[in-house]
């Protein structure tokens, strides 16, 4: 890149970054975690070189992502305060109410239900101001009134509040677009969990079925596992538990985790 315009450089490290923090995002979410904190090192790096705000603001954002799934809120609530003040989100409320949203669930790891509460209202209130029709790129195509729905889902699941958590699971339900299949099927997974978090034992169960069978994978077949165990935990000689033996075992899904 040594005869390239700084216009150019900046946007091939711009380019490098967004690629490497996509690798970590995968890494993290396959629960190779070293790989996933030498891909971040690495995105940070270009990040900054890249003089890019926006990618700078993802580059965070699945930092804060990975450290959740470490167990580390402390880390993640940085990370997304670092995502909060790039002058992208500060420009854009789209962002800004991403990087709040994200904030709530590290709040909700930490026990602080005030902090969770807050962070929600500032997502809310910023997703109100935004400019659903403005030019972002791709990958923020994702983020949207059902996805800061799903992300309230977690803090209350994290807060134990599992009646909020199944409000918020189906207000999200309803607003996923369809396409976004993964992110549906992992709202469905944590749908269960809420439910049976209020030993709502067959509502939970029917909630765990629907979620496809080709979707028992990575994330979404962890959740399935945890949910079954829960349940054989909580209520092992029950109807609904007999059922969702049968449904893991018919569908050859005992060991899909």
């Amino acid at each position: 890149m040594g005869t390239a315009s700084q216009r150019v450089r900046g946007r091939l490290y711009s380019l490098a970054a967004a690629f490497t923090s996509s690798a970590m995002w995968a890494a993290s979410d396959g629960r190779r975690f070293g790989q996933a904190q030498r891909y971040l090192d690495r995105a940070v790096a270009l990040a900054d070189m890249s003089a890019d705000p926006a990618v700078r603001f993802r580059v965070w954002g699945h930092a804060g992502a990975m450290f959740r799934q470490l167990g580390r809120p402390v880390d993640a609530l940085a990370a997304q305060e670092v995502a909060r003040t790039t002058t992208t989100a500060r420009r854009d409320p789209m962002y800004a109410s991403l990087a709040h949203s994200r904030a709530a669930v590290a709040h909700a790891a930490l026990g602080d239900q005030v902090a969770t509460r807050r962070a929600l209202g500032f997502a809310e209130a910023a997703l109100d101001r935004a400019d659903a029709a403005a030019q972002r790129p791709p990958w923020m195509h994702f983020y949207d009134r059902a996805e800061h729905e799903g992300l309230a889902m977690l803090a209350f699941l994290r807060l134990g509040m599992y009646a909020e958590a199944e409000a918020r699971a189906h207000r999200s339900l309803a607003l996923r677009k369809p396409e976004l299949v993964r992110n549906r099927a992992l709202t469905q997974a944590d749908l269960a969990h809420s439910q049976l978090g209020q030993n709502e034992l067959d509502a939970a169960v029917a909630s765990a079925k629907v979620v496809p069978i080709e979707m028992w994978r990575g994330r979404t077949a962890r959740l399935l596992a945890d949910f079954g165990t829960r349940l054989e935990r909580v209520a092992p000689l029950s109807t609904a538990a007999r059922q969702w033996a049968d449904h893991t075992s018919g569908n050859n899904l005992t060991g899909a985790a």
